[in-house]
């Protein structure tokens, strides 16, 4: 009975690399659809989200599955019900991701191909997306602790952004300020991507200690 728990743990865990890996992926393609203004790549992100869905339902069922059937403890019980919160974290990232994509779909890109900020934290935000799934596989709390941290980098860089695009759309006219509306929009989306990600990192605390800080569960939606 033990052993076959421990291969849908271990199923479970590859489960989530995939899912993460997606998540990584859908951000990392925005931002080349960005670079390229290319429709077919926005609309691959958009795809890239439904199977993001798909995943966290085959995840549900197979915790759901876990919780039923071989009734967890402890640790155990912890771990399943961790990667029960993470896999709607990774939903809402590929939501976000999806959300960009409509962006780059409708809009001319111009102006933020020219921002090295929004790249640098879609770079970062996947990062932490990684680093995140990573530290559940390997039980790290120091890689899920670093996670948290790296949070703090991508709320500045938001910052920065919404701070020169709004003092670009002082001096710019309607269609330019339309284009830096849509940049600060595009940054929102990878601050709540980076929230999302340290939400993950919260609940693989919450696995290894037992201790959950139920701050972040309204960081974002």
């Amino acid at each position: 009975m033990r052993s076959r728990f421990d291969q849908q743990l271990t199923q479970l865990s590859e489960m989530l690399v995939q899912t993460g890996e997606l998540c990584e992926q859908a951000i990392s393609q925005t931002m080349v659809a960005l670079s390229s203004s290319s429709d077919e790549i926005a609309r691959e992100v958009i795809r890239a989200d439904a199977h993001i869905d798909q995943m966290e339902r085959d995840i549900e069922h197979l915790c759901l599955k876990l919780l039923l059937q071989q009734q967890p403890v402890a640790g155990d019980l912890r771990q399943v019900s961790a990667a029960l919160k993470m896999i709607t974290d990774m939903e809402r990232i590929g939501d976000q991701a999806a959300d960009i994509a409509e962006i780059v779909k409708s809009t001319d890109m111009s102006l933020v191909r020219g921002f090295p900020k929004i790249p640098q934290m879609a770079a970062k935000t996947a990062a932490m997306v990684h680093d995140a799934v990573q530290s559940f596989v390997d039980r790290d709390l120091a890689l899920a602790t670093a996670t948290q941290a790296a949070d703090d980098a991508v709320d500045r860089m938001f910052a920065e952004v919404a701070t020169e695009m709004i003092d670009f759309i002082v001096h710019a006219d309607a269609a330019d300020a339309q284009k830096a509306i849509d940049v600060i929009m595009i940054a929102k989306y990878l601050e709540r991507i980076g929230d999302h990600a340290t939400n993950l990192a919260e609940w693989v605390d919450f696995s290894i200690t037992g201790v959950h800080d139920v701050s972040f569960d309204t960081k974002s939606a």
